[in-house]
């Protein structure tokens, strides 16, 4: 797999990406910081700036290595939390991303954004925390379709909200008991709700990620849709 894919560390690099990882994170006080640090600007001058930090980087420059810790942590970090619901697991995928970032950076070939290589690295190592938790058995999305009787009609229908869940996102009001009913949803369609409909990834690039067809992201998106309508339903008074 190519670099501008996501790629992982090479193992003879990961003790000293780690290292330099280390010193970067006390440089910028942080243990992964929780969010407020600057975010990169945009313009001709940010492609500029890009091109320089990328140099700095390939150089072994810590001051580089500080500059891509304190600018895409937040992100990150945000990213990791969407994916994993835990604050421990995520802040270990962001650790593990800026490793295998660190690693591979001499491989990465500028085909993408700075920002979306990483985002893609990220997702990787969530999904590698993801897989770890499955070995225990899942729970089963089947409680949380609808049922329907023989005639097509729906059995026990409740009102239904009148806003998409993305529509229910956007409004303060309803965003964190939508995320709380995300997370309520089993880890193998919730991953794919998030990265399709949240992270607004392609199906293609789910399906890479996650190492399978784009049939099947688009059938567990489909049932995750339909799961959380149902749970969305149930809060309605």
């Amino acid at each position: 797999m190519v670099a501008d894919k996501g790629s992982t560390a090479d193992p003879c690099h990961q003790s000293d990406a780690r290292a330099v990882l280390s010193v970067a994170q006390r440089r910028v006080s942080l243990t992964l910081m929780d969010g407020s640090s600057a975010a990169s600007s945009g313009s001709a001058a940010a492609a500029t700036g890009e091109a320089a930090l990328l140099n700095g980087l390939r150089a072994g420059d810590e001051t580089a290595f500080e500059r891509l810790v304190r600018t895409h942590t937040p992100r990150l970090l945000a990213v990791a939390r969407r994916l994993l619901g835990n604050e421990e697991d995520a802040r270990d995928a962001v650790q593990d991303a800026f490793v295998s970032a660190f690693g591979a950076i001499d491989r990465f070939k500028g085909k993408s954004k700075l920002a979306t290589w990483l985002h893609r690295i990220l997702v990787n190592a969530a999904l590698l925390k993801l897989r770890a938790r499955r070995r225990s058995k899942e729970q089963s999305l089947d409680s949380l379709l609808p049922a329907f009787y023989e005639d097509g009609h729906r059995i026990n229908p409740k009102p239904a909200w009148q806003a998409t869940p993305e529509q229910l996102l956007e409004r303060s009001e309803t965003r964190q008991m939508v995320r709380r009913l995300i997370d309520e949803l089993p880890d193998t369609y919730r991953t794919v709700l998030l990265m399709r409909d949240i992270e607004q990834m392609s199906t293609a690039s789910t399906a890479e990620l996650l190492e399978v067809s784009n049939a099947v992201v688009k059938t567990r998106l489909h049932r995750a849709r339909q799961a959380l309508r149902t749970l969305l339903e149930s809060e309605q008074l």
